[in-house]
């Protein structure tokens, strides 16, 4: 038996070593995932009588920040895929903000933006990951996020509407001259085109290694709920191979196999099914919503 996704098919090995770790494609996983052994420093005290006494000390609270794990990753990439599968029309949006921020109020100002979006427009739905600024020298390392989005926005209106709740929030801009055109940046993207949805995969997720003192990514209630895994018999995989006209090398791990699969024009047809039903979701969901 396969659980198959996107480009990766996986069979569980029915024997699991009892010291077998977790492969990099599974990070995250609680599988062989031992507690954590936590040796708290114990203090010797005297109280007022003379008679001693063992605490253990508070440690100071340190601030955790956030980051994308393997798991996470893996995760966010099924949900692209499986949305860039789902709609036709897809769009990729930079929210950048015109003066530095802190972590956590600029995902606050990115949820009032996404609540008015979800007033205006009919069935919006998106996924979003928060970035670190590299290339921006005046605010280095400040937070900006990238979304995919089934609506286009005139840039003309949004724009000028994502300045003002900046301000609105006290992000000003640096000077009463400074026009940041950049901090508002959409493009199409062509939902079947699953190189360009690769891309943006590889280059916003999969090396994203920042850290933030805040959520670091989050999608709407429906793409939540598509689905991106389905289960087949071996017969999944010899399709793939005919159609390729090679054979898949699989990559053995400790108790799984994985075939990894290219995603192509030739390839994704073979996951027809997983896609009919999400669009069938998605209809049903849009159905409720007219009538409601």
């Amino acid at each position: 038996m396969l659980k198959n996704t996107y480009g990766l098919s996986v069979a569980i090995s029915s024997k699991i070593h009892k010291d077998a770790k977790t492969i990099e494609i599974f990070a995250g996983s609680s599988l062989n995932r031992k507690p954590p052994v936590k040796n708290k420093p114990i203090i010797t005290i005297e109280d007022l009588n003379g008679v001693e006494i063992q605490e253990v000390p508070e440690k100071p609270k340190i601030k955790k920040l956030r980051s994308m794990s393997q798991r996470t990753k893996q995760k966010i990439r099924k949900k692209v895929t499986a949305f860039s599968q789902a709609y036709e029309k897809l769009n990729f949006l930079t929210l950048t903000f015109v003066n530095r921020v802190e972590d956590r109020k600029a995902v606050a100002i990115l949820g009032r933006f996404l609540d008015n979006c979800n007033k205006q427009l009919k069935d919006f739905q998106y996924i979003w990951v928060a970035e670190r600024q590299t290339k921006n020298l005046t605010f280095p390392d400040n937070i900006h996020f990238h979304l995919i989005t089934n609506k286009y926005f005139k840039i003309e209106k949004y724009w000028e509407y994502w300045i003002k709740l900046q301000e609105r929030n006290g992000i000003l801009p640096r000077s009463q001259d400074y026009k940041a055109s950049s901090s508002f940046d959409i493009r199409r993207l062509n939902a079947k085109n699953i190189k360009a949805i690769g891309q943006y995969i590889t280059k916003y997720i999969i090396k994203n290694k920042d850290e933030f003192d805040c959520q670091v990514w989050n999608c709407s209630k429906k793409i939540s709920m598509l689905y991106t895994d389905f289960y087949s018999d071996y017969d999944f995989i010899h399709n793939i191979e005919r159609i390729l006209e090679t054979e898949i090398e699989p990559i053995p791990a400790e108790y799984c196999t994985v075939y990894p699969v290219p995603l192509n024009r030739l390839t994704l047809p073979m996951y027809e099914k997983l896609n009919e039903k999400n669009k069938n979701l998605i209809n049903n969901n849009l159905s409720r919503f007219i009538k409601d």
